[in-house]
Formats: structure tokens, C-alpha cells, sequence
């Protein structure tokens, strides 16, 4: 069973329904023992980072996601989700992050080109980094859909994938059995429903 973490922000609808559709068994739950019980975690986002990091910790659910991960249970981050995994962010401030992947947040205003819209929205291409088990079914340039103003900054050893907007912006990490993504597989079509089902056959490390 995959465990999708409702602390209040997230797209918790439609990541259940993808799970749904490649046949996978999700619940959204905010009870810590369902998500101890899980074999895999989904943590979602959308928003502000200083306030989703405060709803987590607000839960106590900041706690139970560490210590699952540290337990080497399979956890994936999204959008939101994916860059409460680093250590920090810059947005509006500064705020704390998990620190289950090495980096910050940063606005993308400050690396990509004069012109370019902010949020960064559409479908781009990814650019494999390094292969993992979470990409086994991706073909280099399957196109996956982002919405984002902010970005995963001084995390090189952790990045998986990178996406084109003007300059090359971190699209996904890793870090042993932890991921992120800063697409929304969700929103991802048929590429994104391979990387959730990657994601379902991912196994716990010791």
C-alpha cells in the first residue's frame, strides 16, 4: 500500500486517481500509523513552502516521513513536495526543509533569461542525469508537465533529471530510497504513469 501524506496541501485527488489507473492501492492519510504501515510513501505539494513546511511539522508528520525514509522505506516527493526534501528554502525567507536530499530552494527568476514567464508552466522534455529504478520505464526526452517559480539549487550530487527553461533546472533527485520530482507525474500522461508504476515497484533498502 502507498501512503499519500495529507497535511493539508496537495493535489491528493489526482495522484490517487493516477494510482488507481496503473492499478497500485493509495490512500490519502494524515494518521501516522497508516503511514508507518505503508510499504511506499507519496509526500504532494502545491503552495508556499514556509507555510506547507509549517503544516508538516504543525502535524507532526515532518517526524514520521524522516523516519521513514531513514528506515529505507520508498519515498517520493512532488512539486511542492520534492523541494520540501532539501534542506532549506529561499522563498519569501528563509525556511527548513527535511534535509533527506542535499540543496535549496531558489527562485528561478534568478538563473533563467529576461523574458521568460514566471511560473515556469508547460510540458518540457527531461534529460536523464543518471539512470535509477524510478526512470526504468523513461525514454530520454518523454516530455512531463511543470508549474513552478522555485527550483532545487546546490544539489548536484543528488540531481537524477534535468528540464530546459532557459537554462537547465533541476527536474528530479535522488538519494538512495528517496526522490522528487518537481513535475507533476500526475499531470504527466502515460510517461507520468510509468514513473508512478516505477515508483510502485521501487523496494525498501536496509
Amino acid at each position: 500500500m502507498i501512503a499519500i501524506v495529507d497535511y493539508g496541501v496537495g493535489n491528493l485527488f489526482s495522484l490517487a486517481s493516477s494510482f488507481s489507473a496503473i492499478g497500485a492501492d493509495a490512500v490519502a492519510t494524515s494518521d501516522p500509523d497508516i503511514i508507518r504501515a505503508a510499504e511506499r510513501i507519496i509526500l504532494p505539494g502545491v503552495g508556499a513552502f514556509g507555510d506547507a513546511a509549517q503544516k508538516l511539522r504543525d502535524t507532526g508528520l515532518d517526524r514520521v516521513v524522516i523516519e521513514e525514509a531513514d528506515r529505507g522505506k520508498p519515498l517520493m516527493g512532488i512539486c511542492l513536495g520534492m523541494q520540501l526534501l532539501l534542506e532549506k528554502s529561499y522563498e519569501y525567507g528563509e525556511h527548513e526543509g527535511l534535509g533527506l536530499i542535499k540543496g535549496a530552494v531558489r527562485p528561478i527568476a534568478d538563473v533563467i533569461p529576461k523574458g521568460l514567464k514566471i511560473p515556469h508552466i508547460g510540458w518540457n522534455a527531461l534529460h536523464v542525469t543518471r539512470q535509477t529504478p524510478l526512470f526504468k520505464y523513461l525514454k530520454e526526452g518523454d516530455c512531463v508537465y511543470f508549474v513552478h517559480s522555485f527550483y532545487g539549487a546546490d544539489c548536484d550530487e543528488s540531481v537524477i533529471a534535468t528540464a530546459e527553461y532557459g537554462v537547465h533546472l533541476t527536474a528530479a533527485v535522488a538519494n538512495k530510497n528517496v526522490y522528487g520530482c518537481q513535475f507533476h507525474p500526475e499531470k504527466s500522461g502515460e510517461v507520468g504513469l510509468n514513473i508512478l508504476r516505477a515508483f510502485c515497484e521501487l523496494e525498501a533498502q536496509a
